[in-house]
């Protein structure tokens, strides 16, 4: 048993898990950058989804396989530490805490820009600030209370894109609104076909479609305060990439039937254009508050998923010890506090950084998202091939298709890697990427290699209260 002083606890449901995993993937991918990646590959955008969610499935596969046998706060960081080695280990968990920041810097600042939609007089940096303080001190009460505000979070997003999909059917059927164009399922294909921007166009969407599904793994981050990780986190696993893919291919098909795909994204958000379509007038404002929702629940969970890597991290003597200190209701206070004034950095971004910078840091946070996915099935891949006969018929939840839906999901991921480098608006991600890495590795070959060598390895604490 662990001290009391730097035990979490376990105090989320397999309802809690469940949403917080769908939560993750429904956010600014879906309501912003999709319109991006319509605007790239025509039609064919669904088919890219499609593909990038069986890819997510593998990765959350292999991740849970690890994460029932193995329930441990620090996840794939842990993981990539035990079968991959202590470098690998240190420069995953501090790739996806970077990325984590990163994604809260857009999320925060997006914010301010949704409120000045309703308060426009009002300076953008006091939102900024009230929302980084309150999140902030969410974050600080008990696991549950942030569970409880994933799952209401998630509630409000999924039920606004039920409520899309069942508006934009009841256009094509029953023909409600004025359009210039007619709806209809046809238009998916009749200008110009499927692959209308041809192939370059298709390849090209695959970084955007990345990009949306980024954060899916922080099921793996949950394990370590779940009540029942044997039952809940497989439930979780099972059911998340169905349903995201069933959000976004659903959801755009009927966005691309109702109005062509040329027109999507040109006049305001295509979500919008469904509302406008059933002659709603408060459109705007109903998508206002679903994508304030959706920035809420992003930074929730993004501060939460980073918070518990470097509590993870610290226990393997791969961050400060004292991020291993946790509250009376069982929260690692400094993790929070760090992500807290690393978020005050917005208030400062407001100022400095135009618009157009959120299309590379949505790059630079795929960049992470697909180092992060590499580990983890990498640290899988491992595992089993380490494991004897019996451990590996003993598994709880193995992954399917071993060994070959691993190695073709890693492709993919290198795919992935080329598309960036390919794209001159994405390329840089690249760079920022490789000088992060290289960082990383000078920090552990100068701080933490001759200490680990002065001393024997920690044994991981993968146990909580």
């Amino acid at each position: 048993m662990k001290d009391a002083a730097t035990a979490l606890t376990r105090g989320l449901t397999a309802r809690h898990i469940r949403f917080i995993a769908l939560g993750s993937a429904i956010g600014t991918g879906l309501f912003y950058g999709s319109a991006g990646a319509i605007q790239k590959a025509g039609p064919a955008v669904l088919l890219a989804y499609v593909i990038g969610g069986a890819a997510v499935y593998l990765v959350l596969r292999s991740l849970g396989e690890m994460a029932v046998r193995n329930p441990v706060s620090g996840s794939f960081g842990e993981y990539a530490g035990r079968h991959l080695g202590p470098l690998a280990g240190f420069l995953t968990g501090w790739t996806y805490t970077f990325e984590m920041i990163v994604v809260c810097l857009a999320d925060v600042t997006a914010f301010g820009v949704y409120m000045g939609f309703w308060f426009p007089d009002v300076p953008r940096w006091i939102w900024v600030l009230a929302i980084v303080f309150f999140i902030g001190a969410l974050n600080l009460l008990s696991v549950k209370v942030f569970g409880e505000l994933e799952f209401w979070f998630t509630l409000v997003k999924v039920g606004a894109i039920v409520a899309m999909i069942a508006a934009g059917v009841a256009i094509l059927i029953f023909g409600f609104g004025v359009h210039d164009t007619e709806p209809a399922v046809s238009n998916l294909w009749a200008d110009g076909g499927f692959f209308a921007t041809g192939f370059g166009g298709f390849v090209a969407c695959f970084a955007i479609v990345v990009f949306a599904f980024g954060g899916t793994e922080i099921i793996g981050i949950t394990a370590g305060e779940a009540e029942d990780p044997a039952r809940t986190i497989p439930r979780a696993v099972n059911t998340v990439p169905l349903r995201i893919m069933l959000f976004y291919v659903a959801t755009l098909a009927v966005i691309m039937a109702i109005s062509p795909w040329q027109t999507i994204g040109t006049e305001g958000s295509p979500f919008v254009q469904i509302f406008e379509g059933l002659g709603i007038g408060p459109a705007a404002s109903v998508l206002n508050v679903v994508v304030i929702t959706a920035a809420l629940s992003a930074i929730n969970s993004d501060i939460f998923g980073a918070g518990r890597m470097m509590y993870g991290m610290a226990q393997r003597g791969q961050a400060p010890a004292a991020m291993t200190r946790v509250s009376r209701a069982g929260v690692p206070w400094l993790t929070v506090v760090v992500m807290t004034v690393a978020m005050l950095v917005a208030v400062l971004l407001n100022y400095l950084i135009p618009e157009s910078v959120f299309l590379v840091i949505a790059s630079i946070a795929t960049f992470a998202t697909v180092f992060v996915w590499v580990m983890i099935l990498l640290s899988q891949y491992r595992a089993r091939r380490r494991m004897s006969a019996d451990e590996a018929a003993a598994l709880k939840f193995p992954v399917p298709l071993w060994p070959y839906g691993q190695l073709v999901a890693l492709g993919f991921l290198g795919f992935v890697v080329v598309v960036l480098a390919f794209d001159a608006d994405t390329r840089v991600a690249l760079v920022v990427g490789a000088v992060w890495l290289a960082i990383l590795a000078l920090a552990y070959r100068r701080f933490l290699r001759p200490r680990l060598s002065a001393s024997p390895e920690p044994v991981p604490a993968d146990r909580v209260a």
